[in-house]
């Protein structure tokens, strides 16, 4: 296995820019990129080739499923797009079909990577994912609730006039309409947020948690409206799972993952702080949550297992 290869399937917007973000950091010295439209991703890859004598040395092609037998990660982007007015969860059954097709023909050639899924619903596919490729739990993860917790991260920032990396809240559960901002064990430079707010005569009432939160939760569905489609942030996100993956970093990120009774919950992939190292997801923490939290946290879970369950034989 190649730590430093990877192999990214699906040349769309989200794909081709999580090619070039990947090239960008060096992490890889060789990339394969793979899509129905072979053109397309032969011209990605020339594009992003080009530029690469202003980077780190490395190697972008266009290829098959063949190339991917000794890839250590393999990304998968494929899917239809999420359109203005349709939720994650509207395009499951259109993507569960694309994943009959490609994940098969991965673990032909490859069945010793790590998976990661980006394409949307991430959390119903992720679960897919696992079950069509047979490989343990650990090795195969979605992008999950890891780019929403950067926008909670962000908003929080600027709302507090601080530098995001000091402020810790995640977002947990679905990457999708009922996840939720786990409030109650977020804090700002290691102390709870009311009383960060005490202490600089603020109240909590003043920060509007519930709008940052929506805003948070709407973001996908704002950008969409304005260009499109989202691909920047989330390739960003990509690369920062990749990044803890290939140095081993044991770094804690809320991808997707499957819930082995983490918190009463069972049998689906959802977003939950999860310890990411070399050899994938090798543990979930559960941090603290009030009841009203956890509550929403099942309900959650409970929204993905239901779809899950449509659309798994389709």
């Amino acid at each position: 296995m190649n730590i430093q290869k990877c192999g990214i399937i699906g040349c769309g917007g989200v794909g081709a820019t999580t090619a070039y973000t990947l090239v960008e950091s060096g992490l890889f010295n060789e990339m394969v990129l793979i899509d129905i439209d072979k053109r397309k991703a032969e011209g990605e890859a020339l594009d992003i080739g080009h530029g690469i004598p202003f980077t780190v040395p490395s190697d972008i092609y266009a290829g098959d499923y063949s190339d991917l037998k000794d890839a250590y990660l393999v990304v998968v982007t494929a899917g239809a797009n999420q359109m203005s007015g349709e939720t994650r969860l509207d395009i499951s059954a259109k993507n569960a079909k694309v994943f009959r097709q490609i994940i098969p023909e991965i673990v032909k050639y490859n069945s010793e990577c790590i998976l990661l899924i980006v394409t949307n619903p991430v959390d119903v596919l992720t679960s897919l994912a696992l079950k069509l490729s047979g490989f343990p739990a650990g090795r195969v993860i979605g992008s999950g609730t890891v780019l929403d917790t950067a926008r909670l991260k962000y908003l929080l920032g600027k709302k507090f006039n601080l530098d995001y990396r000091n402020i810790h809240a995640w977002m947990i559960g679905e990457h999708g309409d009922s996840e939720l901002a786990a409030w109650s064990s977020a804090t700002v430079a290691g102390l709870p947020v009311d009383e960060y707010c005490r202490q600089h005569g603020r109240t909590r009432d003043s920060l509007q948690l519930n709008e940052i939160y929506e805003e948070v939760r709407d973001s996908a569905y704002e950008i969409i409206d304005r260009k499109g489609s989202t691909f920047y942030a989330v390739a960003m996100a990509v690369k920062r799972i990749a990044q803890a993956l290939v140095r081993d970093e044991h770094s804690i990120l809320t991808v997707s993952s499957l819930a082995q009774g983490h918190y009463g919950i069972n049998h689906v992939c959802i977003g939950l702080p999860t310890v990411l190292g070399v050899n994938g997801a090798e543990d979930i923490i559960e941090i603290p949550l009030n009841a009203q939290e956890r509550e929403k946290l099942k309900e959650s879970a409970a929204a993905l297992s239901k779809i899950y369950h449509e659309v798994q034989d389709i």
